[in-house]
């Protein structure tokens, strides 16, 4: 009987810390959407003063006219060429890694193989890791190579999410807007802010954030261990905003620096669908017709809450392979997964990735 109250305690516990996460993030995601929709049809928003200037200086530097709106195979053409310029830069900064700055583990060039599959995979959203970030890339490499490409393709896919809702909006137009206009603004009034803002409360909860190689530690039985640090909490928030893969460590936020404790969970689980979710309310202003906003917030609920609860019921009940070996089932189904914040945790830290991305590339927000 007390392993039965027991069992439920943690089920509502769990319950309520799903809801109230998933509350935050539709609280939050109405005026950010609200902004996002004011930012992209060049309406005056609170940034405008702080970022106008620089958002105006970025384009006569690059000789972009913001007033000139190109036809989708213009746009198309723009986009593939910035991707190809950022995957051959981030391939170079990689493979000449060894000669540049901030690298104070005198790391090597990556492989070229491997470089190769860095820069295509996270210039693609991909993210893929095959390899130990804090065994392998130096800090440059981390911040310069990696964090501002987690921006650029995020801003990216957030740019051809609006070309689309404009392409819907406008029907007759045969322009869709100009994507160097429309990544830029996604950078500087979007993910900046934002990304600012959470990565300082990660520092707070003790994400780390230096420039330092590592630090030694004595552990209990007295042995020596050099724990590696590094620009951690920049790169984590921009990797859970932008739907991004590829942590600063190798266990990304299973691992204890990345994700330190039970507030620094919540804000991860809360930061992953906030732009997606916003993007739908983008788009039900920027087509005038907050319906259709609603329809596809709920057909994207109906399939992250089953998805949901799919996941969460599978990890609270036992395996029945484990329980015929005597693994106690009320312990759940957990092998593998990061058993620090329980089954609620690890469950609503899993969807959001999947269905948010397939959000913001699939679907017109």
């Amino acid at each position: 009987m007390r392993r039965q109250w027991s069992r439920l305690a943690v089920t509502l516990a769990g319950t309520f810390e799903i809801v109230l996460t998933l509350a935050l993030v539709i609280i939050a995601a109405y005026p950010i959407g609200v902004f996002i929709a004011d930012v992209f049809e060049n309406r005056r928003t609170f940034l405008t003063p702080i970022i106008g200037p620089i958002e105006r200086g970025l384009y006569r530097v690059a000789g972009v006219d913001p007033e000139a709106e190109q036809k989708w195979f213009e746009y198309a053409i723009s986009m593939v060429a910035f991707g190809g310029a950022c995957m051959l830069s981030l391939y170079a900064l990689l493979r000449f890694q060894a000669y540049l700055p901030l690298n104070p583990q005198g790391f090597a060039g990556v492989p070229p193989g491997l470089a190769f599959n860095i820069a295509v995979s996270f210039v693609t959203n991909t993210n893929w890791q095959a390899y130990a970030g804090e065994t392998t890339l130096s800090h440059l490499s981390q911040m310069v190579g990696l964090t501002t490409n987690n921006f650029l393709d995020s801003a990216a896919a957030t740019a051809m999410a609006v070309a689309l809702t404009r392409a819907l909006a406008r029907r007759e137009s045969p322009t869709i807007g100009n994507f160097w206009v429309d990544m830029t603004r996604a950078t500087l009034y979007v993910f900046l802010p934002l990304s600012i803002v959470v990565a300082l409360l990660f520092a707070a909860l003790g994400v780390p954030q230096t420039l330092n190689a590592s630090v030694e530690a004595t552990t209990l039985e007295g042995a020596k261990q050099i724990i590696a640090l590094g620009p951690v909490a920049s790169q984590e928030t921009i990797k859970l905003i932008g739907d991004n893969g590829g942590g600063f460590f190798n266990a990304n936020s299973a691992h204890p620096f990345e994700n330190p404790n039970v507030w620094s969970n919540m804000m991860q689980n809360w930061s992953q669908p906030i732009l997606p979710v916003a993007l739908v309310f983008a788009f039900g202003r920027m087509v005038g017709d907050w319906r259709q906003g609603r329809t596809l917030l709920v057909t994207m609920a109906v399939i992250f809450v089953t998805a949901l609860m799919v996941v969460y019921w599978s990890q609270a009940h036992g395996n029945p392979a484990l329980t015929a070996l005597g693994v106690d089932p009320s312990m759940g189904n957990m092998e593998g997964e990061d058993v620090r914040f329980g089954q609620a945790g690890s469950a609503l830290g899993s969807i959001p990735y999947c269905c948010s991305r397939s959000s913001r590339l699939s679907s017109p927000p």
